[in-house]
Parts: C-alpha cells; sequence; structure tokens
C-alpha cells in the first residue's frame, strides 16, 4: 500500500526480493522497482521514497516490519552512516549467494554468448580486517550525529574535529571513525592517537569548503611481511607538524616506514607530489609465494593479499602457460600478475597507462631477479597497434585485468586481430566483462567463469573468465 505523508510517498509493507547495484537492496510495488539502502532480501519494510522516475523509485527504510532470516546485528558502530561495509547486517553465505548471482545476471542479461555455470565464489578467509590500506581525511567539520546534536541543543561544547571516512553524497562532511574493521591493528590505534594528539595540541583540521587547515589526510598500509607504513598529509610543513611527526615516530616504533607529503593542491591526490621520508624506509614490501613486491607510497597493491593470491593463482591456472608461450599482460599495473606468471613463461610483455606504476613493475622484475619482463606505459588503445606486434611478437596468451570501465573497442579489435589461443579476463566489474566477451564471441568461448570475493561485506565481486579460441 503507498500511503502519503506530509508531501512524502510511503511504501507500506514491502517485500525486499534481491540484491542490487551500489550495495542497495530491491523490492517490487505495483510495477515499479524499488531500491534500498541498508535492506537485505527476506526483509519486509516501511520505504520513505525520495526519488521517483519511470518504472523505477529511491527511498529509505522507515521501519523494519519483519526481518529477513539471513539479517545479522551490524558489526560496526557506524553502520548506516559510514558508506562502506553496506552488506554486514547479511549473513556472510548470503553475500556469497548474491555476489554469484551478480556474475550470472550480468552475464544471462547483458551478454550475448553461451557459457558455463559458473564456480562458486572463492570466499575470503578473513571477513574483517583484511585491507591492508586505508585512506582517512581530516576535518574541522565532522557529521554531526545525534547524539552530538542534543548536547548542542542542551548548549554544551562538541568537538567539531574528526578523523575517518567522507559521508556518502557529502563532500565536504567526514565521519569521525572510533573503530574501522577493515585494517587490522595498529591502524585503529595510530588514527585515534594522531587525532587525540591534533586536537589536544591545537594543529587546525582541514576545511574542504575553504581549503583551510594543517592536517588533510593519513593514509595507513599494512603488509603480509609485518612491516608498516604511514604517511600524513600537511597543507603546509611547520615546527608543530613536525612534532606531530616526532609524536608518530616515538608512539608507535613499530612503523618501518613513516612519511609525509605537502598538498596545497584542491584535490588530494598525491600521485604528482613529493613524498618526504621522517623515519625509516620508504618502501614496505609484499610477499606472495617467494616473490617480494616493493610498495612505494603511491605504488598499487591489491587491497587485500591474501584474496589477490587467490585470484592471481586462479588465473595463472587458466592460462595454462608453458616455457614456450608469450603473454601480453594487458592493464599489468605495476606488474604483479606479470611478475607472478613470468616463471612459467618464455617472455611476458606488460602495458600499462601510468608511467609511475610501469617503473615499479620493471623495479619488482629485477628485485626477484626475472629477466624475462618487458613494459611498456601508455594509453591501450594507442599502444597495441599492428607495428607493437610486429615488434614484441604476437603473443599465445592474452591476461587482461581492465578498469571498472573496460576495455576500449579499439583494444577489443585488436585482441581479435591478434587471435591468441587463450584469453584470461579478469574484472572487478562483472557488466562491462559481460559486454566485452559479447564483442569477443565471434572468435572465442568461454570455457570456465570463477568469482574472487576480494571485498567482504560489499557487493563488489572480481570475476575470471578463460576463453578459447574457436
Amino acid at each position: 500500500m503507498i500511503k502519503k505523508k506530509k508531501e512524502k510517498i510511503i511504501i507500506e509493507n514491502l517485500e525486499i526480493t534481491d540484491a542490487g547495484a551500489e550495495g542497495k537492496a530491491v523490492g517490487k510495488h505495483e510495477g515499479l522497482t524499488v531500491f534500498v539502502p541498508f535492506a537485505i532480501p527476506g526483509d519486509i519494510v516501511d520505504v520513505a521514497i525520495f526519488k521517483k522516475k519511470k518504472g523505477y523509485a529511491e527511498g529509505n527504510v522507515i521501519a523494519l516490519k519483519q526481518p529477513s532470516p539471513h539479517r545479522i546485528s551490524p558489526t560496526c558502530d557506524h553502520f548506516g552512516l559510514c558508506g562502506g561495509c553496506k552488506w554486514q547486517i547479511l549473513d556472510y553465505s548470503q553475500q556469497l549467494f548474491y555476489k554469484q548471482k551478480q556474475v550470472h545476471d550480468n552475464f544471462k542479461h547483458l551478454g550475448k554468448f553461451d557459457y558455463p555455470e559458473p564456480f562458486p565464489v572463492i570466499p575470503s578467509e578473513k571477513q574483517y580486517y583484511y585491507r591492508n590500506k586505508l585512506e582517512f581525511t581530516f576535518s574541522d567539520l565532522r557529521w554531526l550525529e545525534q547524539k552530538d546534536l542534543f548536547l548542542q541543543q542542551e548548549g554544551k561544547q562538541i568537538e567539531t574535529n574528526g578523523l575517518g571516512f567522507h559521508i556518502p553524497g557529502k563532500f565536504d562532511k567526514v565521519l569521525d571513525i572510533n573503530h574501522c574493521y577493515l585494517q587490522k591493528d595498529p591502524s585503529n590505534s595510530i588514527r585515534l592517537a594522531i587525532r587525540d594528539y591534533a586536537i589536544t595540541h591545537k594543529i587546525s583540521f582541514y576545511n574542504i569548503r575553504n581549503h583551510e587547515g594543517i592536517l588533510r589526510n593519513l593514509i595507513i598500509r599494512t603488509s603480509s611481511t609485518g612491516q608498516l607504513m604511514v604517511i600524513v598529509v600537511f597543507t603546509q610543513k611547520s615546527e608543530e607538524t613536525m612534532h606531530l611527526m616526532e609524536f608518530i615516530a616515538e608512539k608507535f616504533p613499530e612503523i618501518t616506514s613513516l612519511q609525509y607529503v605537502i598538498n596545497q593542491k584542491v584535490n588530494d591526490s598525491i600521485t604528482d607530489l613529493e613524498i618526504f621520508l621522517y623515519k625509516g624506509e620508504s618502501f614496505i614490501y609484499e610477499k606472495m609465494e617467494d616473490l617480494q613486491f616493493k610498495i612505494g607510497a603511491v605504488s598499487f597493491y591489491q587491497t587485500n593479499s591474501e584474496q589477490a593470491y587467490q585470484l592471481y593463482k586462479t588465473a595463472r591456472e587458466y592460462a595454462g602457460i608453458t616455457n614456450e608461450d608469450l603473454v601480453y599482460d594487458l592493464y599489468t599495473g605495476t606488474g604483479t600478475i606479470a611478475n607472478f606468471i613470468a616463471r612459467e613463461a618464455k617472455k611476458v610483455v606488460g602495458i600499462e597507462y601510468v608511467d609511475a606504476a610501469v617503473e615499479d613493475a620493471r623495479l619488482n622484475s629485477n628485485l626477484n631477479g626475472i629477466n624475462n619482463t618487458i613494459f611498456y606505459a601508455g594509453d591501450m588503445a594507442k599502444i597495441l597497434t599492428s607495428e607493437f606486434i610486429t615488434q614484441n611478437g604476437s603473443p599465445d596468451i592474452i591476461i587482461t585485468d581492465p578498469p571498472r570501465a573496460g576495455m576500449h573497442p579499439k583494444v577489443i579489435e585488436q585482441i581479435l586481430e591478434i587471435a591468441p589461443k587463450r584469453i584470461v579476463y579478469i574484472s572487478c566489474n562483472p557488466a562491462t566483462q559481460a559486454r566485452d566477451i559479447t564483442l569477443l564471441a565471434s572468435k572465442y568461448e568461454v570455457l570456465k567463469i570463477q568469482p574472487v570475493d576480494m571485498f567482504p561485506q560489499t557487493q563488489h565481486i572480481e570475476n575470471i573468465v578463460l576463453m578459447e579460441r574457436k
């Protein structure tokens, strides 16, 4: 039943039947598809609609009439405000079910090719504390919760500085985080100590609207080797910022790489800025099998180390590489996959858009004594040409791991022209993956599909597809 209440549309007793995009749940009402955050399949809810278009609407839960049998209590106190971990109210086995369904639905509805039943999702052994990198934001106008507003109404002073994550849809509001379940200790201890020190010593937090304040960002990276990197981003260097760096160094001697950045730009990116080393080394190491990967302040590395290994191990198995094979690794990033498979191959050619990533890829080859890789930087659609193939040889196998947008049509055309015997397509977006495979289907058949859960408590899924030339 739909009721109008103070100009608002209320849908009562809406049954949530599916999980949709962006972590939102889905219900149907009189031909209308309704998207609802912070609900799960099996819930029956009352929903206040805030956006209505032809055929669909978006709304928020105002009453949980009957909880789903798969609903569990959220682990994190910040659930519902923080933009991450939206599925932590859904039992993990059901998270895997809907991730599997996401792959199947995208292939069925968006793809035009035959495919076998996907293998069950490879689950993450860790459902919390699985990320090796987090970035936090300082704000002098943190998001005020209900308890803060009550205190304000009583005329009491409240602390307005905060260090945490941006509130979804609010670019200028940051939720102050007490405990984050995404990264293992001492991540929380470091963040809280830095926040409290800065407040006590009156170091100004950044205001994103006015671009004022000294403290901007905090980046914490951990590794499976036990090393720890901390980067503090300031708008200026001063005596007080260096006192803060000294405090961090003394309070947390386990930090093996302590660095800082001066960022006076409008945006938060530090990839084009100088990184200053305060203590320790300018890098940490990650390990995978007997390989080491050197990770700097701006290096890319999969944020779930354990599941990255499952992902790459499966991709290597699907590729079926022999020592006679020439392999192209498209969108190679820092060359993790290229170096991971190099010992099985005759030669690996990696292509990546970001110059700094290619430098890391070459460095990691040298670090591991790998001499049969070569890396190129540039736009994939412009680099992967007939001349490039003539120069580097025609690949027997292509491994491709593009960004969420998928592959450029020109890249797909060139792959069809090259016609390698096998393609292993890794994707973080099964929708664009299905689109691209449809374009490749004239020459290739899909043999295997393996989803891998890299991000528990979220809707995201990585997917590996093995294709073979017909």
